[in-house]
């Protein structure tokens, strides 16, 4: 995951930081790498602080490339302090930079876990690297769950989406796992 957190703001940093005339050319790879850092230290803290659900929230639908989105706005707002803080850019340079990196990065990386042609980068590793690996980890999966079951994807209606509704899904033959995740995560 971190590689390909790092190519995403590779990719997005070019035009935000490298071909930013307020940063010197000496701190771009600085500057990025403190984007990485601060995308990943922030999705953290939210597991960390019990904001699983506007995590699992981010995963639905296809908002997270828009700078509303409520994760998108906490970590422009991180990296903003950040970018003041550590390399003393103005407040409105550093975030020009944040909020014109952080929604294409959320989004691609989102885009990127939820598409089933796309193996470089799947859920499982995103939440795992997100939670740190903890116990943390099965609270985003639980909030997951909820909004997997106001798709309809709790197929053996058990009140929760598990591997059971999983398998119960490739048997039935409503299109598979694939079938499963794309309904949850807005495919």
């Amino acid at each position: 995951m971190f590689e390909q957190l790092n190519q995403l703001v590779q990719q997005y940093g070019n035009e935000s930081v490298v071909k930013n005339d307020a940063i010197p050319n000496e701190q771009n790879e600085a500057v990025m790498n403190e984007a990485s850092n601060s995308i990943l230290s922030g999705l953290q803290k939210m597991v960390s602080e019990g904001g699983v659900e506007q995590l699992a929230g981010l995963f639905n639908g296809n908002n997270a490339q828009t700078d509303s989105n409520p994760v998108a706005q906490k970590l422009t707002e991180q990296l903003t302090g950040n970018l003041g803080a550590k390399f003393g850019l103005s407040n409105e340079v550093a975030s020009g930079v944040a909020g014109s990196m952080i929604p294409k990065i959320l989004g691609s990386l989102i885009g990127k876990a939820k598409d089933p042609n796309d193996s470089s980068l799947n859920i499982s590793d995103l939440v795992n690297v997100i939670s740190g690996g903890s116990d943390k980890n099965s609270g985003v999966m639980d909030a997951i769950s909820k909004y997997g079951g106001q798709f309809g994807l709790d197929q053996n209606a058990d009140g929760k989406v598990d591997m059971s509704d999983a398998i119960d899904a490739v048997t039935k033959n409503s299109g598979g796992v694939g079938g499963i995740l794309g309904k949850l995560f807005g495919k």
